[in-house]
């Protein structure tokens, strides 16, 4: 037999083979056989990025991919994927939110999968309760949010015109200037930082340092109380920006005139500056920063992480760049309910909104939006009706009470 080999060296062999195995599921993140690279589909809902994961052979579970947080995080200890985890400790989380710490548990010794990538022996930490509730503000099932490990093993590619996460071996990938411009980060708190970032307007260029945060929706968010004192724009409105790990952040939107990165500039920008209650007080302490960037500004490019080499790359793309930055228009917030999460009920209506004024309630089930059922749409799709612009007028069917009920409601631009 042409490819024979002795018995000894035969059992020496697959001894061998099976301490390979055996070393590389002790700890990390690896892809599989002789990949170099792996690619992995992603949605895209309310800006933030969600990709399939399995989790001890677990069903595919959804996952936010968040380069600003450092551990694997279940939201939802009802999934069935728990029940198999073996706990060690119980923690008390900290994070942007008015609200108090969250309690969880540890769990040690995890496998997880995405595409050909596989990381063995992993920590998770399991909320107690889903307090967070990211499904019903999403609008499809969200099981939990992971980042820091992934993007410290791995270059990065986030395409968002694909809607394809790209994983590649450091020593397979090669910077070529066509790939984008390229730019330095720091790694502090697990958390990448760009240091190539201004404000500009007529009167000075302040140059700030920023958080790439893929876990945030917005595009931009600044944190007045920094030393380098951002001011505030002369036109803001009071509102509720988001939901933080500790619950709700309350703050101010407004408009940012310019912001270069590099020789690359944006305009008109919509900006969050979140009270420092919800935010900046609970922030480390440690690392100077003047706010962060998150998807909405990031989507107008092919985003490149290298942590390894310690630099980020950003390809324009060409009918995004020039993408206005725009805000709902209606004055309504919306969560999803339902076991498929495909019920619109208006949760929060602004005061004196274009909602208000045609009569719109908190607690209303949306039926229809022009004319199109809402259980045929996703959040985002509902969100991109309220962003069509100034003077757009909306025919909305909804629930109240079990009576049908018909409006029209028109767009204004509220900054």
């Amino acid at each position: 037999m042409k490819y024979a080999l002795p018995l000894a060296l035969w059992f020496g062999l697959v001894i061998g083979l099976s301490e390979l195995c055996q070393a590389q599921e002790r700890f990390g993140l690896h892809l599989q056989g002789r990949h170099k690279t792996t690619r992995i589909p992603f949605e895209l809902h309310s800006n933030l990025i969600i990709v399939p994961m399995k989790v001890n052979d677990s069903d595919t579970l959804r996952f936010i991919l968040d380069s600003g947080v450092s551990t694997i995080l279940i939201t939802d200890p009802k999934v069935p994927a728990v029940r198999h985890m073996k706990p060690v400790r119980r923690v008390h989380i900290s994070g942007a939110g008015e609200g108090s710490d969250l309690s969880a548990t540890v769990m040690v010794g995890n496998r997880i999968q995405m595409g050909y990538m596989k990381g063995f022996n992993q920590n998770i930490v399991v909320l107690d309760h889903d307090i967070l509730q990211i499904s019903e503000y999403v609008g499809i099932p969200v099981h939990g949010i992971f980042g820091y490990e992934l993007f410290n093993q791995f270059v990065v590619t986030i395409d968002f015109s694909r809607k394809e996460l790209i994983l590649e071996e450091p020593s397979h990938y090669r910077y070529k200037a066509k790939k984008g411009d390229q730019f330095p980060i720091t790694i502090e708190d697990a958390k990448p930082y760009l240091n190539a970032v201004a404000l500009v307007d007529k009167k000075r260029t302040v140059p700030i340092k920023v958080v790439i945060d893929t876990g945030a929706g917005h595009a931009l968010s600044l944190d007045v109380n920094s030393r380098n004192q951002i001011p505030l724009p002369n036109k803001v409105i009071r509102t509720q920006l988001g939901r933080g790990l500790n619950g709700v952040i309350n703050g101010s939107l407004g408009r940012v005139e310019k912001i270069q990165i590099g020789h690359l500039e944006l305009n008109n920008i919509i900006a969050s500056f979140p009270d420092s209650l919800a935010y900046g007080m609970k922030l480390s302490k440690t690392v100077d920063r003047q706010g962060n960037i998150g998807c909405e500004l990031l989507r107008r490019f092919k985003v490149t992480f290298n942590y390894p080499q310690r630099y980020i790359v950003l390809k324009p793309v060409r009918r995004r760049i020039r993408e206005a930055f725009e805000h709902n228009m209606s004055g309504i917030d919306i969560v999803a309910r339902g076991s498929h999460f495909d019920e619109f009920m208006i949760e929060r209506v602004e005061l004196n909104s274009p909602a208000s004024l045609a009569g719109l309630q908190a607690g209303d089930q949306l039926i229809s939006v022009d004319g199109e059922f809402c259980r045929s749409i996703t959040m985002s799709d509902l969100y991109k009706i309220f962003q069509r612009g100034e003077g757009k007028e909306i025919i909305m069917a909804i629930r109240r009470k079990g009576e049908l009920l018909v409006t029209t409601l028109t767009l204004k631009r509220i900054i």
